[in-house]
């Protein structure tokens, strides 16, 4: 086993991350636990998604707070298991209303302490219009429109990119074969402890830095 404790799989609004999360337990069971979304269990938990400014940053810092205790209780829990992570700590910056920066300055972090939380992060790019409407209609916790999941998904994926073991999976192709590009990383990851391959989208952005 590697010693690889914690992989991030994250991405755009519906870009599939809670169906390969299921995926990946069926698959790799005896060596992976799969950390469940901190913002799914909130709004299901009826904490609300009001639109004040302030309302939305409590939101945000809720999820950043319960995220972190989150893999607290599974690394405890599961010190032999590789966390397989619904999102990340990283993914809130993207929906604070006043910038990135001011995300990791209110929370007393920085973006590349955040990054430093994971071993290695898979980013899933957002469904195609078609489909991301398709699966609003079916998804009340889904609130935002189709240019806005177009502009946290870029947000998102400028973040993760910082993070020196990023391998992004773009939505080029069938769900079926994103799933098995996805199966083949975990694989690797957990199997050999080897480095994901690095994209060319990696770099530093002055608009995102900590």
């Amino acid at each position: 086993m590697s010693q690889i404790r914690k992989i991030v799989l994250t991405g755009g609004p519906c870009a599939g991350k809670t169906t390969l999360t299921q995926v990946i337990e069926r698959v790799f069971h005896e060596d992976v636990v799969v950390v469940p979304e901190a913002a799914s269990l909130l709004f299901s938990g009826g904490f609300p998604r009001w639109r004040e400014p302030e309302a939305r940053r409590a939101v945000q810092r809720a999820i950043y707070h319960v995220q972190c205790e989150l893999e607290a209780a599974f690394s405890a829990r599961y010190p032999d298991k590789v966390l397989i992570l619904d999102r990340g700590t990283v993914d809130g910056a993207a929906y604070w209303t006043e910038g990135t920066q001011d995300y990791f300055r209110s929370l007393g972090t920085t973006l590349t302490r955040e990054l430093t939380r994971y071993d290695r992060v898979l980013y899933l790019e957002s469904a195609a219009e078609a489909d991301y409407l398709a699966h609003v209609k079916n998804n009340p916790n889904r609130t935002e429109t189709w240019e806005e999941a177009q502009r946290l998904d870029r947000q998102t994926q400028q973040l993760w990119a910082k993070h020196p073991h990023m391998s992004l999976v773009r939505n080029e192709r069938s769900f079926g074969l994103k799933i098995s590009e996805v199966l083949g990383l975990v694989e690797k990851a957990i199997r050999s402890g080897s480095e994901l391959p690095v994209p060319a989208i990696v770099g530093s952005d002055s608009g995102n830095s900590d």
